[in-house]
Order: structure tokens, then sequence, then C-alpha cells
């Protein structure tokens, strides 16, 4: 043992120092240590065994791996040459002057699978309108057989159509196909076999050419049977954000059939991608092609509804259907004073959105035209059009 040192003073004393104690160096808490130790046993667990949720980290980078992500500003994605080429092809098309011709009119696209059964009630309507209109029919099963002579020679060159299959937005393509080579056709109205009209000639044909949008049916649904059906396959052209469902029955202004004739790039994912069964998905391309394509494009020049009512209140797979005992002026009237469109989630939350009709920025009454309607209400039809058609 050290013994104290032993300090002489001057005056003959000896007066010793007391040892200094050096404190023991102070030891580390044990549980930080521990902590640290479960820390890192965990990371390694989370590498070898990742989470399901979680397994895509590896390969993208999403926000759910980076929760810092959307707080940095965003990295613009690098076009493929395929997309490139389509943006400038639209761009054009979108910039391209208006020339309005000296007698423009409305091309009545009829997608049906044979006979028309209401042609009579489309007989009246088009009654005193000559040079103002063109009819195009579809018939995918059948040789119709007219009843009209409105509708003679209207036939064009069909196929088979399979409903949920992208074989029905080949239909509507050709039809716009035929439509298109008649430069006076300036806007086109896809109608069912089952559709009638809710208004006169001239009110159609008014509300349609005194509005510069094309009324395409879109929103956003996030539940099943909405963006449950995206697959990532349409990546890197067609993000999940862009992806909306709508109608089928659209009426499109000459500028957006030009961009859907001359689209491919997206009209392929769809084709490829979005087919019932796919990707353990029931995706159909006629509720969500030209809604995901016109809103990415253009989403300014689309209305965001169809002017085809359709009522979808029973909640079942097909829309209500009317028989001739249904048919009344208070229905129809009901109809045509429907001033607010609304789309429901599919999800639990069952969202309802609410919006106004907007015609060139006025509250107006949505619907042009209706469907589901049975042949065997046709007579009842006619007699009633001219009354619950009053502009």
């Amino acid at each position: 043992m050290k013994m104290p040192e032993a300090w002489h003073l001057g005056n003959g004393k000896v007066q010793t120092m007391p040892l200094v104690r050096h404190r023991p160096t102070s030891k580390r808490p044990q549980w930080i240590l521990i902590l640290i130790c479960m820390v890192c046993v965990a990371l390694i667990g989370t590498y070898v065994y990742p989470p399901r949720r979680y397994s895509a980290c590896y390969f993208s980078a999403s926000s759910v791996c980076n929760p810092f992500k959307d707080w940095l500003p965003p990295v613009p994605r690098v076009h493929t040459d395929e997309e490139a080429a389509a943006h400038v092809f639209i761009k054009e098309i979108l910039s391209m002057p208006s020339i309005e011709p000296k007698n423009p009119k409305i091309a009545f696209m009829f997608l049906t699978p044979g006979s028309l059964p209401l042609e009579k009630l489309w007989e009246k309507f088009f009654q005193g309108h000559d040079g103002r209109f063109s009819i195009y029919v579809h018939a995918s099963r059948e040789k119709p057989v007219h009843v009209s002579p409105f509708f003679v020679g209207s036939d064009i060159r069909s196929a088979k159509v399979t409903w949920g299959k992208i074989s029905m937005v080949d239909a509507e393509k050709r039809l716009l196909a035929n439509a298109l080579q008649d430069p006076d056709n300036q806007h086109f109205v896809l109608l069912s076999d089952s559709c009638v009209p809710l208004h006169n000639f001239d009110y159609v044909y008014n509300y349609l050419m005194a509005t510069n949008v094309s009324f395409i049916d879109s929103f956003w649904d996030p539940g099943p049977h909405g963006n449950a059906r995206y697959t990532e396959h349409m990546l890197p052209e067609i993000e999940e954000k862009d992806f909306r469902k709508g109608s089928q029955w659209f009426t499109m202004k000459r500028r957006h059939a030009l961009i859907v004739m001359a689209d491919n790039l997206y009209y392929t994912k769809f084709k490829l991608f979005c087919k019932p069964g796919f990707d353990s998905r029931n995706c159909y391309a006629d509720e969500h092609y030209l809604p995901t394509l016109l809103t990415m494009v253009d989403p300014t020049g689309i209305a965001n509804w169809s002017v085809t009512h359709v009522d979808w209140s029973e909640g079942k797979w097909h829309p209500k259907a009317y028989r001739a005992q249904d048919i009344s002026y208070e229905l129809l009237k009901n109809i045509t004073s429907i001033d607010e469109n609304f789309h429901v989630t599919s999800d639990e939350e069952k969202f309802i959105s609410r919006k106004p009709c907007l015609w060139n920025g006025m509250k107006r009454p949505c619907y042009l035209f209706a469907r589901k309607f049975y042949p065997e209400a046709v007579d009842n039809l006619i007699q009633l059009f001219s009354s619950y058609t009053v502009i």
C-alpha cells in the first residue's frame, strides 16, 4: 500500500499530505447495453424476415418505406420515349385551333347487340332536324332491322363485344373512327339500345354544342370496385393516383375523340392489365380507360359527370330498368329536373360526393338521356315525349 508523502516545512516540522484517492471509472448502466442489443437483433430480424407490408421497400421507394418522402420536394419522373411522343402528339391536338364548320353536327353512336327496339322514339326525336346530326350503329351480335328511315344505312362494320372486356372499348373506338370521317361532326354521343332522349333535339343540340367540355364521368373511388382494380403493371405510365372510374356512356368534343383514336400507349396498358381475373382483380376497361386517359391529358376539359342518367339505387350489378307500367310523366320530369350529380365510393365508408351540374358556369339540369328502358315501354314514351321535353 502506497504511503502518504511527507513534506518538510521550513520550521523543521514534517507534515504529511493525505493521499489523493482516484475514483474508479464509472460503469455504464447495464440497461443501455441491453437496449442496444435488442435494437440490433430487431433490425437484423426485420432485414431477414421483412413484414409483408414493407417487403416492397427493398424494390421501390414508396412513402410507406420512407415516411419523410412527403416532406421532400417531388422528384420529376423521367418519361419513357413512348410517353414523351404521346404527350407531344396530345398537346398538338389540344392546341389545334377549333375550325367550326358551316353545318356542325352531333354524331349519335349506338352500341347495341342487334336491332334498336326504341328506334321509333328516336325517329320522333330526330324529325325535322336533317343536316344537324349523324347516326352510327355498332351491332355486335346480329344485323339490325331498321324501322326508321333515319337509321337506314347507319350500320358500321362491327365485331363481337364481351361485357367487361377490352372489346367494349374497341367498339367505342370503332364508332368514333367512323364518325370522325365526317368533318362536320363536332360532338360525339355514345348511347345504348336502352337509352332514351329526355329533351327535344334543339335543347340537346344547344346543350352540347354551346359548351367546350366533354361530358366524361370520372371520379376517385378508393374501394374494391375502384382503385383496388389498379395494378402496378400499369407503371410507369399510369400511376395509381391517376386511376379513375366512371360510366362508359359519354359525349365528347372532336379534339378528345381524336386523342382517343391517336392513343395507343395508355390503351395498351388497359388492354393488357385491365381485365377480369388479371392479377386477382376484376378490372373492366370500359369503366376506367376513358376516365383515366382524359383526366390525365386534359382534366379541365371534361365535366366529370355523364349526361346519361342511370339509376344504381337498387345496389345490384345492373341498374334499375323501366317497364311499360313504370313510364309516367312524373318519372321523366323527376329525372330531367335533377341538377346535381353524385358519386358513391365502394369502400366501407360509402362516401357520397355531391356536386352541382355546371354548364358554362351556370347550374343546369344534368341529364340529356336516360337508360335502361325495356322495349315494351316505347309506346308510352312516344306518347309522353312532347310533354316532358319542354325546355
